[in-house]
């Protein structure tokens, strides 16, 4: 069978490679370049505050073992909020909802504790969600203080550039079209209606880093406020990524092998079938 798929591949790799080559994707590229604002972030001193969460579960002989935790944590080390959910059984409300609660609750509680508020992930996350309370309650958080930006590494959207027929990401096209400190020029998506407009850029902190996407609420944004963003987030940055979002992910994220531990904990490793559980 694997023999069938790999000839079916090797028929099928110029077409794939059209994405990388082509009159096409030359557009693409130099509208992604004519698109792009270089600037070297100047550093910044600034208390940010890096919010991330992280869940996961196991499964055997009809219980769920499932365990969700959040955290907001400063550059520096300092704890502002953590959270955290477990229990054997069926989750209610799923998983990636909770999650999504307890940053919104991290968000809530840092507020007033950092210059800057990152949250690792999508601000659309929060307004598609089952529960549109939540979108409702990181809106009210946002206008308290407008300080609160959601960064994310990777990015499906195509938006910008779909006009020109783009098959891939705009981050794709941005990732190739050049290597250089900057921002892509604002834009504004009303898709969702009014109430949760999300404004967003690409940006690189250092050269030759990695992208990351910018997404901020509403549409009263400038080139001199993504500016000045970009100033605090490469002032604690690694890899031209903020650091404080890599202290959150760290400190949050649970692995298998901590569910390995917690099944030992409430006492299911000697349960028949639990081999199921550590596997």
């Amino acid at each position: 069978m694997l023999n069938t798929v790999y000839r079916d591949a090797i028929k099928k790799r110029d077409e794939a490679r059209s994405i990388f080559k082509g009159k096409r994707f030359e557009q693409i590229i130099q509208a992604a370049q004519a698109n792009w604002v270089e600037y070297n972030p100047q550093k910044r001193n600034s208390v940010i505050a890096g919010i991330d969460s992280s869940y996961n579960s196991t499964k055997f002989q009809g219980l769920e073992l499932w365990v969700v935790t959040a955290i907001s944590i400063k550059s520096d080390g300092t704890v502002i909020k953590e959270i955290h959910n477990q229990g054997l059984g069926q989750p209610s409300p799923e998983l990636e909802t909770q999650a999504s609660k307890m940053e919104v609750e991290a968000c809530i509680a840092s507020i007033n504790e950092a210059d800057l508020i990152a949250l690792d992930g999508s601000l659309y996350s929060q307004f598609l969600t089952r529960q549109s309370s939540l979108g409702q309650a990181i809106t009210l958080a946002i206008k308290k203080r407008h300080n609160v930006v959601f960064i994310s590494k990777t990015s499906s959207a195509r938006k910008q550039f779909e006009k020109l027929g783009s098959v891939a990401g705009d981050i794709f096209y941005y990732n190739h079209a050049l290597k250089k400190p900057g921002f892509s020029k604002i834009f504004v998506d009303k898709d969702l209606g009014p109430g949760k407009v999300v404004s967003y850029v690409y940006a690189r902190l250092r050269d030759s880093t990695p992208l990351i996407k910018m997404e901020l609420f509403g549409v009263d944004h400038n080139e001199s406020e993504i500016k000045s963003l970009l100033d605090m987030l490469t002032t604690n940055s690694v890899s031209g990524y903020p650091y404080a979002l890599k202290l959150a992910h760290e400190s949050c994220k649970i692995t298998n092998a901590d569910l390995s531990r917690l099944v030992s904990l409430y006492g299911l490793a000697n349960e028949v079938g639990s081999r199921e559980v550590l596997n």
